[in-house]
């Protein structure tokens, strides 16, 4: 049977690496998005918004997807409206696509913090997780707009009788331009800026970060196991961690980034030095270099997301993830961790994303 998928956030590290590896696995991809982007050939783009059932209903019409992946979200200015408008965009999407009776699968892209917290509550004490996180953990007291949006995904598949399966990366490592929640691009325009001005490469976290375990998702291997899970019976209708399936710790990797850019690090020296703050007066430095290198994006709020990274390497535990539940169905895919780091900094280089 003909397999139909719809990546619903497209343009996102994750849903433009999913893309890429089901066209090259030769599915029939839509890519679904508020401005879906055209790099990659043969994904067939889809622009609508998901808080609009008029714009869904109109880009859908004709696409009836079997296999749907939903990796995207909207950030808002408090969790209450986090649960209200992502809980309402998977909502809208899975009411319109009910009536096609066409979905045989959906997969949802969560992530850490349904283990961890919220952004407002993001690791703090008294909602710490023993460590490695495990899909058994109970869901926290505290409102999370990651459970409304699994919520509705069951509902769905209550109702329309489809198959599901919910993924959660820990940062996730890739390239995307514009995206929110982009470490791996942060820390190269930080190293970039770093390399210009003379500066030390300062590590911007917190002691437990530096010293403790820590892992991260390539967002490669992440498309491997949506593919997998949507793909593999005995996965279907199950929750999983996703990563790498390595650990490192930072006091380690700090430097190997340092030497891929060929900057001075700077480790944990007592004090946590928010990138947000250190990064904050870079705006016209990097202007400046995208006129200098010929780069294709002078602003450097499109690139970097430093409040992001600070959210994660601010952490005051250590956090990694168990793997032990995929790994026993099948799902056996490996990254290297510098590799990942390293592959999407030859890759912005290569497009001219920094210099």
């Amino acid at each position: 049977m003909e397999k139909i998928a719809l990546v619903v956030g497209s343009s996102g590290i994750t849903g433009s690496n999913l893309a890429e590896r089901l066209v090259a696995k030769e599915w029939n991809t839509y890519g679904l998005a508020r401005k879906p982007g055209n790099e990659l050939n043969k994904l067939l783009p889809v622009p609508a918004d998901l808080l609009s059932l008029e714009s869904l209903n109109k880009a859908l019409a004709s696409i009836s997807p079997t296999h749907v992946f939903i990796t995207t979200w909207m950030r808002n200015e408090t969790e209450a409206e986090n649960i209200r408008v992502n809980s309402l965009m998977v909502r809208n999407l899975l009411d319109v696509l009910s009536a096609k009776r066409s979905v045989q699968h959906v997969a949802l892209v969560t992530g850490l913090k349904h283990y961890l917290g919220p952004f407002e509550a993001y690791a703090k004490s008294g909602n710490l997780p023993l460590t490695p996180v495990r899909e058994e953990h109970p869901r926290l007291e505290i409102e999370n707009f990651y459970y409304a949006q699994e919520d509705e995904v069951y509902a769905a598949a209550e109702r329309d009788g489809f198959t599901w399966s919910i993924h959660r990366p820990h940062t996730v490592i890739g390239r995307a331009v514009g995206n929110m929640m982009n470490m791996g691009t942060t820390l190269a325009v930080y190293a970039s800026i770093c390399k210009e001005t003379g500066r030390a490469f300062q590590f911007p976290g917190s002691e437990a970060q530096w010293k403790g375990l820590s892992d991260v998702t390539d967002a490669r291997i992440l498309a491997e196991q949506l593919i997998w899970a949507a793909t593999t019976d005995a996965a279907h209708n199950q929750a999983f961690n996703i990563t790498n399936g390595e650990v490192f710790r930072w006091n380690w990797l700090w430097y190997k980034l340092a030497e891929w850019f060929g900057v001075e690090a700077a480790g944990f020296d007592g004090t946590i030095h928010p990138l947000e703050a250190e990064m904050a007066a870079d705006g016209p430095v990097w202007e400046g270099m995208a006129i200098k290198y010929n780069l294709k994006e002078p602003v450097i709020k499109r690139l970097a997301s430093a409040w992001h990274t600070d959210l994660d390497l601010g952490r005051p535990i250590e956090v990694m993830t168990d793997m032990s539940k995929s790994r026993k169905l099948g799902f056996t895919a490996y990254q290297d961790t510098r590799e990942s780091f390293f592959d999407l900094f030859e890759k912005l280089r290569a497009e001219r994303l920094i210099p």
